[in-house]
Order: structure tokens, then C-alpha cells, then sequence
């Protein structure tokens, strides 16, 4: 049975570039891909998937809902590559389930774990119900030398806790941290108040 791959990590960790270079290979062995990513992600263009190096290729398949994967061409196919995944509906999730299980297509999925208030995406907490393995491409926190483990979010150059689940933007507007200079940067933002539980700890390439 083929396999439901997860890898996730914060922004900047290099999870496009990652895809790109597996894309790149399998085409150099002369083998058929398939590009995905949602169709609401048009940072660079619609349909491009670009990583912060300059690479960029073009998605075969924009998703919507799961009835966007009805009436695509498996065959032949020998791995399905989906970028932003953290966007997409669990149903969508549920979908990639089937297509492993149904056409034996490995399917590696990338994203984000959580959102800026450290809640996890839909998307995201589907596919960690139902991968097969969970990998996480690890990057470092942009204050310290930390591991970065959330997405740290800025309006006009402050840490904000607050806003739209999903608000799409790059480095600008996201930068990954690790918990500690998280929380440090959302307290001074805050004028050094103390973080409460319910708004900053319950809870973008």
C-alpha cells in the first residue's frame, strides 16, 4: 500500500524547496508527478509553486474542495506532491486517503503544523489523524538558535496574537520562533503585560 506522507515545519524551513527537489527528481528518471496546491494560494501567481530560493514549477491540480481530484488522470502516475496542504479541507485529506489506498500513489503533502496563535489547521490535523509518517523539516527560530516550533506573526512590525486563522503572506509577515522568543515578542508587544492562556497560548512558506 502506497503511503500518506506529513512534513511539516514553520515558515522559512525550506518545505517547498524540499518538494521542488523532489519533483525535479522524479521527472529526471522520466517518471510522472503531479503538483498540487489550493487554489486560494496566489502569493506568486495562481497555480505557482515557488520557493523562497527563486524555484518555482507550475501545479497540475488547484484544489478547492475534494471534488477537485474527481477526473484526474492517475495513471502512470508515480507520486502526488501537495504544497500549503495546512489549507485544505480535511475532507481533501480524506480524499488523498482514498487515492493511496485505491490507485497505490504515494502521496507527500507539506505544510504548516499550526497557525499564528499556535492552533493547528484543519488541514493539518487531518493529516496528522491519518498519515502514515509524520516528518518534520526543522528550521531555526529567527531571534535565537533555537528550533523554531510556531509561526510568529507581525502587523506594522508587532507580534500580534489576533486576527483571521488564515491571512496569507511570507516573510514580511511570518517568522519562525521557537516558544520562548514567541511569547517574549507577544508580551512586548503587548507593553510587557503578562500573555493570558485563553487568547495567546489556545492557540505562511
Amino acid at each position: 500500500m502506497a503511503k500518506l506522507y506529513f512534513r511539516y515545519g514553520t515558515v522559512g524551513s525550506a518545505k517547498t524547496l524540499n518538494l521542488l527537489a523532489v519533483a525535479h527528481n522524479y521527472r529526471q528518471q522520466g517518471k510522472k508527478v503531479l503538483l498540487m496546491t489550493p487554489d486560494l494560494d496566489v502569493r506568486f501567481g495562481r497555480g505557482a509553486i515557488k520557493s523562497r530560493t527563486g524555484l518555482e514549477m507550475q501545479a497540475d491540480v488547484l484544489i478547492v474542495d475534494e471534488s477537485s481530484l474527481q477526473g484526474v488522470n492517475y495513471e502512470g502516475v508515480s507520486c502526488i506532491l501537495v504544497d500549503e496542504v495546512q489549507f485544505l479541507l480535511p475532507s481533501v485529506i480524506d480524499a488523498f486517503r482514498d487515492i493511496t489506498l485505491e490507485h497505490n500513489i504515494p502521496i507527500l503533502c507539506y505544510g504548516l503544523r499550526t497557525n499564528f496563535k499556535s492552533l493547528l489547521f484543519n488541514g493539518s490535523r487531518r493529516l496528522m489523524e491519518l498519515a502514515d509518517a509524520i516528518e518534520e523539516v526543522k528550521a531555526t527560530c529567527y531571534y535565537c538558535n533555537r528550533k523554531s516550533v510556531v509561526n510568529l506573526k507581525r502587523v506594522n512590525g508587532r507580534a500580534v496574537s489576533e486576527g483571521p486563522d488564515i491571512e496569507l503572506g511570507t516573510e514580511e509577515k511570518y517568522l519562525p520562533t521557537c516558544f520562548k522568543c514567541y511569547r517574549k515578542e507577544l508580551a512586548d508587544s503587548a507593553g510587557g503585560s503578562a500573555l493570558s492562556s485563553g487568547t495567546h497560548l489556545a492557540g505562511v512558506r
